[in-house]
């Protein structure tokens, strides 16, 4: 089985276990400090136990690198990793919010560039994003690309969870000259949203993004044609590395990317 299956086929698995559970008591729960440094609910822990259980029943020979459950080696002859943010979005999972993603990627060496295939499964209705490195990205099973026209609206992404002040003022003359300003609270999700060309660029300039957070939008991006940089606009790259906190910007093009990037003092 290719590895992209099996991504596939664990996000969906994902899917039947907690779509009847967002929104109930049951999602909650304080179960400590996962690896990636938040609190772990029950619908993580139930979405990360399918994926290992999963992983588990067909011998899949690889080292897990889990937002909650940390580090995981399933072989001592492992093929990859498998990065695994089981459930993005967790606040909104909780609540009720139907904006919350399965997010599973696997690399063949430690590092973001080395990422081979991705797979975002929206967990609100089952949708799938879905790319392996040459191949292209794909929405359910249809082909996707970056929004490549002029935009009616110009739709533009940006994390804010938590930034400084000084951040806030850098970012001020965007949201002062643009009507169109989103963020939605799964950056996995508004990836692949971008990837997919519903929004024209994404920015997170924080510092505060782990890489289980965008490592299949990395290649879900990339292969839908995106520009995706780090904070001082070169191409994006990081160990996968649970110290590792990152920014990042999504672009459709060039061009979007000079015009919003004129604006950030």
């Amino acid at each position: 089985m290719e590895v992209i299956e099996i991504l596939r086929e664990a996000s969906k698995r994902i899917f039947e276990n907690v779509k009847e559970l967002a929104g109930t008591d049951n999602a909650a729960g304080d179960f400590g400090v996962g690896a990636g440094g938040d609190i772990s609910r029950n619908i993580d822990i139930v979405a990360e136990k399918t994926v290992l259980d999963y992983l588990k029943e067909i011998n899949f020979e690889c080292i897990v690198l889990g937002e909650e459950c940390g580090r995981v080696e399933l072989s001592k002859n492992s093929k990859g990793f498998v990065i695994m943010d089981a459930i993005d979005g967790s606040a909104n999972a909780v609540r009720g919010v139907p904006f919350f993603c399965s997010s599973l990627a696997f690399s063949t060496d430690s590092k973001l560039s080395s990422i081979t295939d991705g797979v975002i499964t929206d967990l609100s209705n089952g949708e799938m994003y879905w790319a392996s490195k040459g191949k292209g990205a794909f929405f359910n099973e249809s082909k996707i690309v970056v929004h490549d026209k002029e935009p009616i609206y110009k739709i533009i992404g940006i994390n804010t969870s938590g930034a400084s002040k000084d951040l806030m003022k850098r970012l001020y003359p965007i949201f002062e000259r643009y009507n169109h300003i989103r963020h939605l609270g799964a950056n996995a999700l508004e990836m692949a949203f971008f990837a997919r060309g519903l929004i024209d660029i994404f920015i997170d300039l924080r510092n505060k993004i782990r890489i289980q957070d965008i490592a299949a939008g990395y290649i879900i991006v990339k292969e839908a044609g995106g520009l995706l940089l780090d904070s001082d606009l070169r191409p994006l790259d990081s160990e996968l590395s649970y110290e590792a906190r990152i920014s990042f910007v999504a672009a459709a093009n060039q061009e979007i990317l000079d015009e919003i990037f004129s604006q950030i003092k």
